[in-house]
């Protein structure tokens, strides 16, 4: 039997085939992933929602020069639970590093901070997360539903949603156009 690898703080992409509504197209950040199961937050699939919008819902004021960003769909699971996912090392009330550069935090302070705090300017919100149960995720991934990279700062922070699919592909150095929506087994 081998060990357990976990692949915290890495990319699940979503192959072409895997049609799920809440995952097609997908890049989900791993936030846990260990024997009893694995957590992580779609970073790729935009709400309706703005974040001016939703900070607005929750009473909290925001500048006229805010910086607008889209409020993401972070998967299927507790979808009125935000988690805002950042590179500051403020410390938050609730916060679980991913990475030195990958910050997720769930308090009401980062909310209040957020259109005031420039160490924020490239934050983002999702609501939802995806988890899976004991061997599910592993599972999954012998089926090749997913890929798996390494998790990468500059797509979740420095590129825009629409694209994010594409450049985590491009991290494992190929073209997911290129991939069938056959599954190959040997």
């Amino acid at each position: 039997m081998s060990e357990f690898q976990s692949l915290k703080n890495h990319f699940l992409i979503a192959m072409p085939s895997l049609q799920d509504p809440n995952f097609v197209r997908s890049v989900t950040l791993l936030c846990e992933h260990n024997e009893e199961g694995a957590m992580g937050i779609v970073v790729n699939h935009p709400t309706e929602v703005t974040t001016s919008e939703l900070l607005d819902h929750l009473e909290i004021k925001i500048s006229p020069d805010f910086n607008e960003r889209p409020v993401l769909a972070g998967g299927p699971v507790q979808t009125d639970r935000g988690f805002v996912i950042h590179r500051n090392d403020k410390h938050w009330q609730s916060s679980l590093e991913v990475s030195k550069d990958i910050i997720i935090t769930t308090s009401q302070d980062i909310l209040k901070a957020f259109p005031h705090d420039d160490t924020l300017s490239d934050a983002f919100i999702a609501l939802g997360y995806a988890g899976w149960g004991p061997g599910q995720l592993e599972n999954e991934l012998a089926e090749n539903a997913w890929l798996s990279t390494p998790a990468s700062a500059d797509i979740l922070f420095k590129t825009k949603v629409s694209e994010r699919w594409n450049k985590a592909t491009a991290l494992l150095g190929i073209d997911i156009s290129q991939l069938s929506f056959e599954a190959g087994h040997a």
